[in-house]
């Protein structure tokens, strides 16, 4: 019995051995230390063991894993962060030989119900009364007494990257920003919301695009006499819309003329140029520093000045220093999950190569450029993530094979995408596709200034995304675009709730805008709500427009016929990039057969094209180019016929069994699946997103 008994107890140990083996942890604390063993979640009673202090250290201790058990563990392995900011001053580097494997991971994980941070900036402290004389004599009457300054040499800063202009429209860099309450603050600027406008050109250098004229030299003149306060500043810049309403770009003031009210900057020039009645506004003056939120380096003197809009200790002032926080290149399986990313001053993750690494269920918030940028690493992607306040996009997600036409697999899926492109405001959007066979799914991406979804490539799927509030600042814009290229076909826009899109100050612009002779999309079975220019065809061929709902959209469809006029010189660069492609060849040939011949199929007209099955109600139908409609192929649309809506002023658009587009073959839309879902992975719920009003970003 006895030795029944023992054998009994021996077994049961060795199981015990077996069911640890199978989760291999690794702790990570605030409170820890990187000479202990980091097999503890907290510090033992007499501080000679307990968790990691740094994530380095817990990279190196799963690397040791790894490298034992030859580079292919038998079990995941789970690094447990607690809680607490990780502040970091290079980003955590992950290779190969930190990968998992496909059924045994490696996961970094904020432990249950702790709130982990990894930031890449450093909380302020030391702030004091401004005392200096000659910036008091700068700073507006009503900031003075509010505006506080810390001298940054005192925590050890120095060289702190200031504004770069970038190559090109649209590229600038912020350097160190400021965040407070987790919130960006606002570089002192006029007007502080809004625009002023371009009162005029000197002509120097003329330009006339198709009739519409400025000047390629920037001068430009003002009205009234505010910029005389700007005089003496150090760094003025202006950031403006100054040929195009989509094309923004900062220029640094060289000089100002108070007299002639003429402002000069300093060349490189717009590259479009510069036009009278565009809107622009003037930041980085500490002569506007003038309400609480706003802030200034002077990097000369290295002093931050700053209006605190709240207590600064409870708001932990953080200036971004880091440039990125996680940066993995050609690891595979590994996960991201539960884990806040904030304050780094570009990129905050980075993946190239690999495959199967994700991200998810964490907030990623207030960075200088992306949130999270992935190429080429099959199955790889970003799930159930709250993202916003960066100053470029959201998600940057490219993979697949185009010349093989390989899928990528690659995926954002219900992500919730907001506020973002706060600082290069225009072609950073939510999330930007690109290569073969990825998909942008079940995402709620609103209040923008400019694109919701950029896609570029082959066979992706675009669908179930709520998007709204966006394309405010400008104007010729695309909630979701693409343009110029014949071979990027076979993408599937479907079952898309697009809402409350009508450009800056109410101008117009475009929910799905296939842009100068894009091809081979489909738009199918989305709801459009108060969109300008809802399903725009510019030009191109083999695209469809079906089974869509329009409600108060003006107008709901527009097909034009570019190619055989203005756009004609356009010819030879989409020749070229569709000889960079063997689309005569398998599988381009079998997969794409409209392009076989198309250089002998008048390749500039806009053939191909299907519009059928939609409804539209209320706003105008379409804006149709005579020479575009004879080449497409219209079909029973239901056009303002009252559709029997089960509640339209509820925004229910549901239709009843009555209703007569089901007779015209109009197949129902699954709205209830549109947009984010509860899921363990997602961030946060509920989600909730304010519609912008329309309008509310303006010229003064």
């Amino acid at each position: 019995m006895r030795m029944a008994w023992l054998a009994v107890v021996a077994l049961g140990c060795c199981v015990l051995r077996a069911d640890a083996s199978r989760v291999r942890a690794i702790y990570v604390a605030p409170d820890g230390n990187d000479s202990w063993s980091g097999h503890l979640p907290s510090p033992n009673r007499t501080r000679s063991d307990g968790p990691f202090r740094t994530l380095e250290r817990a990279r190196d201790e799963v690397r040791a894993l790894l490298a034992k058990s030859g580079g292919s563990p038998g079990t995941g392995i789970t690094v447990w962060i607690g809680g607490g900011t990780y502040a970091l001053r290079n980003p955590l580097e992950l290779g190969p030989q930190d990968s998992g494997s496909e059924h045994a991971p490696v996961t970094w994980a904020a432990r249950p119900g702790q709130q982990v941070r990894i930031s890449g900036g450093v909380v302020l402290s030391g702030f004091e009364p401004v005392t200096d004389p000659d910036v008091l004599k700068r700073l507006d009457e009503s900031a003075r007494g509010h505006v506080l300054q810390v001298r940054l040499a005192s925590l050890g800063l120095h060289d702190l990257p200031s504004i770069q202009a970038g190559m090109g429209w649209g590229n600038s860099r912020p350097g160190v920003e400021l965040f407070f309450e987790d919130r960006p603050m606002t570089l002192a600027r006029w007007p502080n919301h809004g625009f002023t406008r371009v009162a005029g050109v000197l002509g120097l250098q003329p330009v006339d695009v198709r009739g519409t004229k400025g000047d390629a030299v920037g001068a430009i003149k003002y009205e009234g006499d505010r910029p005389a306060r700007w005089v003496d500043e150090k760094e003025v810049w202006l950031h403006g819309y100054w040929f195009w309403d989509w094309a923004d770009e900062r220029e640094l003031v060289q000089r100002i003329d108070t007299a002639q009210h003429i402002i000069y900057l300093q060349p490189p020039y717009h590259s479009y140029g510069y036009r009278p009645g565009q809107w622009f506004y003037a930041e980085n003056v500490l002569s506007e520093l003038d309400e609480p939120g706003e802030y200034m380096v002077d990097h000369q003197a290295n002093v931050l000045y700053f209006w605190p809009p709240g207590d600064l200790e409870k708001g932990r002032p953080t200036l971004s220093l880091t440039e990125s926080l996680v940066h993995i290149s050609g690891a595979s399986h590994i996960t991201f999950k539960g884990i806040t990313f904030e304050a780094c001053r570009g990129t905050a993750i980075t993946v190239e190569g690999g495959a199967g690494v994700r991200v998810v269920a964490c907030v990623i918030r207030n960075t200088g450029g992306w949130a999270v940028s992935m190429r080429q690493s099959p199955e790889s992607g970003v799930e159930g993530c709250d993202i916003y306040g960066n100053g470029d996009g959201g998600v940057i997600l490219e993979g697949g094979d185009r010349v093989t036409l390989t899928p990528g697999h690659m995926f954002v899926d219900n992500c919730h995408i907001h506020h973002y492109a706060r600082w290069n405001p225009v072609y950073k959007p939510g999330v930007m596709v690109g290569g073969v066979g990825n998909r942008v799914t079940h995402n709620l991406i609103d209040n923008a200034p400019h694109m919701a979804i950029g896609f570029g490539g082959n066979d992706h799927l675009i669908e179930y995304n709520e998007i709204h509030s966006v394309c405010y600042q400008s104007n010729d814009a695309g909630a979701m675009y693409a343009g110029r290229n014949w071979t990027m076909r076979g993408t599937i826009i479907r079952y898309n709730y697009l809402h409350d899109i009508s450009g800056f100050e109410g101008r117009g612009c475009v929910g799905v805008y296939l842009d100068d002779q894009y091809c081979g999309t489909q738009i199918y079975g989305n709801l459009f709500w108060k969109v300008t220019r809802a399903a725009m065809i510019g030009g191109g061929r083999d695209c469809s427009i079906i089974n869509n709902i329009f409600v108060d959209c003006t107008p709901a469809i527009h097909l034009d016929a570019r190619g055989l006029g203005w756009a004609a010189d356009g010819f030879s660069g989409l020749k070229a990039s569709l000889e960079a492609m063997p689309y005569q060849k398998p599988p381009w040939s079998l997969r794409y057969p409209q392009l076989v011949h198309i250089l002998q199929d008048d390749p500039m007209a806009p053939k191909g094209n299907v519009v059928a099955r939609n409804i539209c109600v209320g706003g105008r139908w379409g804006d149709i180019e005579e020479k575009a409609r004879k080449y497409a192929e219209f079909q029973n649309n239901l056009i303002q016929t009252d559709p029997q809506f089960v509640d339209a002023a509820k925004g229910d658009f549901r239709l009843k069994r009555s209703s007569p587009a089901w007779a015209m073959g109009f197949r129902r839309i699954p709205l209830e699946k549109i947009g984010l879902y509860r899921s363990p992975n997602r961030a946060s719920w509920p989600v909730s997103s304010k519609v912008r009003p329309a309008g509310s970003d303006h010229v003064r």
